[in-house]
């Protein structure tokens, strides 16, 4: 079986991809930034762990990708800065891991002859809808740093398909959730505040509405588009089609937990203004036309395997600001 590499393997999406592609026979390389203590991430204590290789290192540094991707077939790459927060603060940081890291991906596979290279972008790069459902021919506007960041990644992704022949494609998840997503994602942040001691919800806008998939089908959607070859060098969406507001997520949440809070809008978790993107809703027409995908797991389905998840592992879930 072909030997896959992994950029963000210890993350969120990554982790359940990372396992997904050894149930399927695959070899696994696994990329995650080196620490110290030698963390593994979600992939410290996985049952699959045996059968992975798990290399860290740098995203940001050329040499180390290029190590680690030696001797692979086909490349995922989702290792991305993500908290959109802390991108106001260091948009440069961004830069750096979001755009150049994609950069040292594309060269290495360049200079390796990778056979297909999928790329992680996000619908962030559309910001507020302009119609609805949003197609991949939708205009891209950048409404935070992290936004910008991942449209220039895109851009220099098509660049080498369109410059180098390199079988680029790019999957754009909406938005993903389900175990072991970091605490600072909305759903975690709203179920462990309602499972907390505290007698209120903070939550920063209530307005916006967004598209969510459970990451178990997210995972399965990569392995899908990596078959069909007609998608190279194309852009597919990853969605449900769904659309829910933060408001409604809130109020589904305290019902499945039988609690009643008082909801307080805090400014301190809201975005600029200009920077909040306030509708996304995905169409997903390409991705079923070109694959066999559905996602399998409803919302509400994943809203319970989701709250299960943290309340037995104590509401606790690590921090993957720089894995996706």
């Amino acid at each position: 079986m072909e030997k896959i590499f992994i950029s963000g393997a210890t993350g969120f999406i990554g982790s359940h991809l990372t396992e997904l592609c050894v149930k399927k026979g695959f070899k696994v390389v696994a990329f995650d930034r080196y620490n110290p203590n030698n963390d593994f991430g979600w992939l410290e204590n996985s049952k699959y762990k045996k059968d992975i290789e798990i290399i860290l290192g740098d995203i940001r540094d050329y040499d180390s990708v290029a190590y680690a991707m030696k001797g692979c077939k086909i490349v995922f790459h989702l290792a991305a800065l993500i908290g959109i927060p802390y991108s106001y603060i260091s948009p440069i940081a961004y830069l750096k891991t979001n755009l150049e890291g994609t950069y040292n991906i594309l060269e290495s596979s360049k200079n390796y002859n990778i056979d297909q290279i999928l790329i992680t972008s996000t619908s962030e790069t559309y910001g507020t809808a302009k119609y609805i459902p949003i197609d991949e021919d939708h205009s891209l506007n950048a409404q935070s740093p992290y936004a910008a960041s991942k449209i220039a990644a895109d851009h220099l992704s098509l660049s080498y398909y369109r410059s180098f022949d390199l079988p680029i494609k790019i999957i754009r998840p909406f938005n993903t959730f389900g175990p072991r997503q970091s605490s600072r994602a909305i759903i975690p942040t709203i179920v462990n505040q309602a499972l907390s001691s505290s007698k209120k919800i903070k939550i920063g806008n209530l307005s916006p509405t967004r598209d969510f998939t459970y990451v178990e089908d997210t995972a399965s959607a990569f392995l899908k588009v990596l078959k069909n070859n007609k998608l190279i060098g194309e852009v597919v969406n990853v969605g449900s089609k769904n659309e829910i507001s933060i408001k409604k997520i809130v109020t589904l949440i305290l019902e499945k937990l039988q609690i009643d809070k008082e909801i307080e809008i805090s400014k301190i978790r809201q975005r600029p203004k200009k920077s909040e993107v306030n509708r996304l809703v995905c169409d997903n027409k390409k991705i079923l036309k070109f694959t066999n995908w559905n996602p399998k797991i409803t919302f509400d389905n994943g809203l319970i395997k989701t709250i299960n998840w943290l309340k037995k592992y104590n509401n606790i879930s690590k921090s993957d600001n720089y894995h996706v």
